[in-house]
């Protein structure tokens, strides 16, 4: 790149940074002290120095001058400093409006089954993350679970020296998962000296105490030949559980209104605060029973359990499935709302070495290794059993109060729902080890006059998982041991007459079972002691051990041969083999009978090999033409070709032109390939046309498909880059991007699938719901069936996916020691603005109505807008830095039809509802960094706010199935802060 602004800094500052780094400093496009993103095309300021040779990561291609028509945003190291996050990731997601409905180590705590909480992936244009393709200079990194995801905290976090985001489709040149874009985290190779720095963060509440350490060494050896270089990390981070902020006790959900029957032109969705859980009390409430003639009563109905079983009666509000409105939220709520974990505790260490030897002047050989070991633990809710707790006559845990009342109507049990007060609250411990280890030689050589620049890089690498579910109960064992009996005189297995047992051991003496109580609060009449032996026997902390593996062989040459009437005509070109794979171990009696975990082992492998030629043709003056092919060869699916075609074009010196149209792929991942099943279990609603509403508990078996595809996608980007000369500083661009997926990979939620067996009556889906009588469902429900034994969830390719929008971004470096506004002001001034309008997000799976997620603010949506506008002020020694990020007002559905009376008949297609607005939200950051010098020492204090004004989340109605809403907070933790005002204080230095 011949010309390079570097943003954001005094001339003085800058040079003297430039000296320090180097070429690969100034490559980023766009440093500045504690600014913020900058486009990858930037103009020459006049003061920045020329570099050569700088390789963009939109491109292959290396040649001085060039810029990719694919936009890209460079973040430097400086800009990361100034808002001195916990993580970069962190950063990232709150920086750059590209980056929509990422994966953090708190939004996952959720994922137990499938192992993904604590995993911290990127995911750009909201597509997925596994359709972000992420690189540590410029090589693959190793996915951190079986679906693909990549914990960006796996990369070594000071030595990163700027971050590329390529917001477009980059498959030709990169391989597949490029499909929404490519982030290339560049490290600074040539780093010489020692750096460290300590810092502390905490919420406002004084919650989630975080504690970062890192340190870099870099030095020369043998005359300046062999560069070592060593960086290491560590991170402790403790846990915000069951925490229960005041905003989120409105009770604000989404249910299925009470009031709706077919034709009566009332909403079928209410959104409202006051809405709470129907069927579950930390004691447990009777909602059924059956006399000994096996006839259903409701005579025991409502009877609640509280401190030592005493009997009390629930009031119940309108009553839909789950949900009440009104009534006795505040007792069926309590234990329950707020246990998810608000934020995840995490423990990393990770360290990373690199050895370079300059073998010739031309020809340098390097190693690298790196480490990272992480756990996370987090809280996933209070488990409830909704209605399938069966207590018999007779157990010694019921009040006698109760007792006699049944033994007086002849009723033979009764049927409970409860959130299992003194059962501890079940979660995850995930950990994982990160082992990558390259080496490679890159060069250049001279052939028939012709500088070729090449590299051949050699990749091994492995994260050996462990996902672990903890305080699972087994469910065999705790349906033996809430059957507690009395011994009668003279039984058979010899035990002293009126102890409580478990009734199984009267007849299996040896089958080890602690009887335990589900009535009333932690045990009720059952004592601590007594109750905790129970505990310990029904529950258990199922896990797997998993090991992925890649090997990622390549070779890459580039160079600029000949030339045409209006300059050298480029070309780079390369091939690459990778193999991946998974197999692991699971005890065996943690594959089957547990609540949550009941992992199996995913075993498989694949290979690819992959060859590309990228050209750059200038066409005329001023105009160039990007184009590059890719042919990949699965051994799972064949052959797929991906292609991009480019141009740029400069008709004068403050206008430049760009548009590409590439068409990428994203081949399946090893869990949709080789998934073994992953079950968990959930509860969904089954619903009927008539609006009646049963929830249902299941467990949920999602499997591999080893006949799927790779998806294809085509991606469009037109932009144009203004630097207008009579606004000196003044940088501003507009991209437009639309991408359309095809044969998409994807699976129908349980949800989906009962409704469309159960209110579609389609018989393709009802073949996935078991009964616990083994029989397969049919559209009408068959409660005698034993209720639902499992849903089958397969992958397959079958949506189509259209995500259209618009990017901005400006900046404006103001120079303020020019404008006598109020006298000499000294000191550097960057104003910063970026934003994107997602346009269309808009699906259409074959199966489900289409939906436009567009202006959807609900989850799984995206906003209409979402943007950041930052302003640096740099005077030595001090820089002062403020940023106002936030989101457009969106909707909970795009199809859903407002109305209070007289509304249209429900359909999937076109719901109806009570309301469909979700507010936006505005929040503002802060930071301060003092620069000093000690000797020779370089150091630098600061002080960082994120939500200055603890500004709450925006509250969101979720729901209305799945049994873990209560226990989630009541906003989108994607969208919107929830954490309130986080502060981080920290000290570095430099020698």
């Amino acid at each position: 790149m011949g010309r390079v602004r570097v943003r954001g800094s005094h001339p003085a500052f800058v040079a003297s940074r430039v000296r320090k780094y180097a070429l690969a400093t100034v490559s980023a496009g766009a440093m500045l002290l504690g600014a913020h993103e900058a486009s990858a095309q930037d103009v020459a300021q006049a003061d920045a120095p020329a570099v050569e040779s700088v390789q963009v990561t939109g491109t292959r291609i290396v040649r001085d001058g060039y810029n990719a028509p694919t936009p890209v945003t460079v973040v430097g190291a400086d800009a990361i400093n100034a808002e001195a996050p916990a993580n970069i990731a962190d950063y990232l997601n709150s920086s750059i409006p590209a980056i929509v409905n990422s994966e953090t180590a708190s939004n996952s705590s959720g994922s137990l089954s499938n192992g993904l909480a604590g995993i911290n992936a990127i995911n750009l244009r909201g597509l997925g993350v596994n359709r972000t393709l992420i690189l540590l200079d410029g090589h693959r990194t190793p996915a951190s679970a079986v679906t693909g995801d990549v914990d960006i905290n796996t990369i070594p976090q000071q030595l990163v020296q700027r971050v590329d985001v390529v917001t477009g489709g980059a498959s030709a040149d990169y391989g597949s998962d490029a499909v929404g874009g490519v982030v290339n985290f560049i490290l600074d190779k040539q780093y010489t000296g020692f750096k460290a720095s300590a810092d502390y963060g905490e919420t406002d509440a004084g919650l989630q105490p975080s504690y970062k350490v890192d340190a870099t060494y870099g030095g020369d050896f043998l005359g300046g030949n062999l560069h070592v270089l060593l960086s290491g990390e560590y991170v402790n981070t403790q846990a915000i559980n069951n925490y229960d902020p005041s905003w989120n006790k409105t009770g604000y959900f989404q249910m299925q209104n009470p009031a709706y029957a077919a034709g009566n032109g009332k909403p079928y969705y209410l959104i409202s605060s006051g809405i709470g859980a129907s069927e579950v009390t930390p004691g447990g409430v009777i909602l059924g029973a059956t006399t000994t003639a096996k006839t259903a009563t409701s005579a025991l109905n409502g009877t609640y359990f509280g401190t030592n079983a005493s009997l009390n009666q629930l009031t119940f509000g309108q009553v839909s499935g789950p949900w009440m409105l009104g009534g006795d939220t505040a007792i069926t709520q309590s234990n329950y709302e707020g246990t998810n974990s608000l934020a995840a505790g995490e423990n990393r260490q990770s360290i990373f070495g690199r050895v370079s030897y300059n073998i010739t002047p031309d020809i340098e050989a390097w190693v690298d290794a790196s480490v990272s070991r992480d756990k996370t633990q987090s809280f996933y809710q209070q488990d409830p059993s909704v209605g399938g707790v069966s207590i018999l006559s007779g157990n010694p845990f019921i009040p006698a109060a109760l007792q006699a009342q049944m033994t007086a109507n002849h009723i033979a049990s009764f049927t409970e729902g409860t959130t299992n007060s003194g059962f501890p609250t079940a979660g995850s411990l995930n950990g994982r080890e990160a082992y990558r280890f390259l080496g490679g030689f890159d060069g250049t050589t001279n052939v028939l006059d012709t500088d070729w620049k090449w590299d051949l890089t050699g990749q091994v690498s492995w994260v050996d998982d462990h996902e672990e579910v903890t305080n699972a109960w087994n469910n065999a064992r705790l349906a033996l041991a809430q059957d507690a009996v009395v011994a009668p005189a003279g039984n058979a297995a010899g035990i002293a007459a009126g102890t409580i047992v478990c009734r199984d051991t009267l007849t299996n003496p040896n089958d080890g079972c602690s009887p335990i109580s589900r009535i009333g609060l932690n045990g009720g009449l059952q004592g601590p002691a007594a109750f905790q032996q129970g505990l310990n026997y029904v529950l258990g902390n199922p896990f797997r051990n998993e090991r992925l593996s890649e090997q990622d062989y390549s070779f890459n040459v580039s160079g600029s041969p000949i030339s045409d009437w209006a300059g050298p005509i480029s070309f780079a070109s390369g091939a690459e083999w990778r193999l991946e794979s998974v197999n692991g171990y699971v005890p065996s009696q943690y594959s089957s009978g547990w609540l949550y975990g009941n992992y199996l082992v995913n075993r498989g492998h694949y290979s690819v090999a992959e060859t590309y030629l990228e050209t750059v043709v200038p066409i005329m003056k001023d105009m160039d033409f990007n184009g590059a092919i890719r042919y990949a060869a699965y051994s799972t699916s064949g052959g797929v070709n991906t292609w991009k075609l480019g141009l740029n074009y400069q008709p004068v010196d403050d206008i430049k032109l760009r548009a590409m149209y590439s068409h990428d792929i994203r081949a399946p991942d090893l869990s949709e390939l080789f998934a073994a099943g992953t079950a968990r279990t959930n509860t969904v609603n089954i619903n009927s046309v008539s609006g009646a509403t049963t929830p249902v508990g299941f467990v949920q078996d999602q499997t591999g498909n080893l006949n799927l595809n790779p998806e294809a996608a085509n991606n469009l980007e037109v932009g144009v880059v203004m630097t207008p000369s009579f606004i000196p500083g003044l940088e501003a661009s507009v991209d437009y991007f639309n991408i359309t997926i095809a044969h998409e990979i994807g699976t129908l939620t349980a949800q989906n699938t009962a409704d469309l067996c159960y209110l579609q009556s389609n018989q393709s889906f009802c073949n996935n719901i078991t009964y616990n009588n083994g029989t397969t469902s049919t559209p009408t429900y068959n409660p005698a069936a034993g209720g639902v034994s499992t849903i089958l969830l397969v992958p397959f390719n079958f949506a189509k996916q259209k995500n259209e929008g618009i990017d901005f971004d400006i900046t404006y470096h103001v120079p303020l020691e020019d404008m006598n506004w109020f006298g000499k002001i000294p000191g550097d001034l960057t104003l910063h603005a970026l934003a994107t309008n997602y346009m269309r997000d808009y699906t259409n799976d074959g199966v489900n109505p289409p939906a436009d997620v567009a202006g959807v603010n609900a989850s799984g949506g995206v906003p209409s807008w979402v943007f950041r506008v930052s302003a640096t002020y740099h005077t030595d020694p001090w820089t002062f830095f403020i940023m106002a990020r936030g989101l457009s007002s969106g909707t909970y559905s795009n199809n859903y039809i407002v109305c209070q009376t007289n509304c249209p008949a429900y359909t999937l297609a076109n719901p109806t509802a009570n309301m469909n607005y979700i507010p936006g939200a505005f929040y503002m950051d802060w930071s301060t960094t003092y620069d000093f010098q000690v000797d020779n020492v370089a150091a630098s204090a600061y002080l960082s706010i994120k939500n200055i004004f603890d500004t709450n989340p925006v509250l969101v109605g979720n729901g209305p199935s799945g049994n873990n809403i209560p226990a989630y907070v009541q906003t989108n933790r994607n969208l919107y802060d929830y954490l309130g005002r986080v502060y981080r204080i920290g000290f570095r230095f430099e020698l």
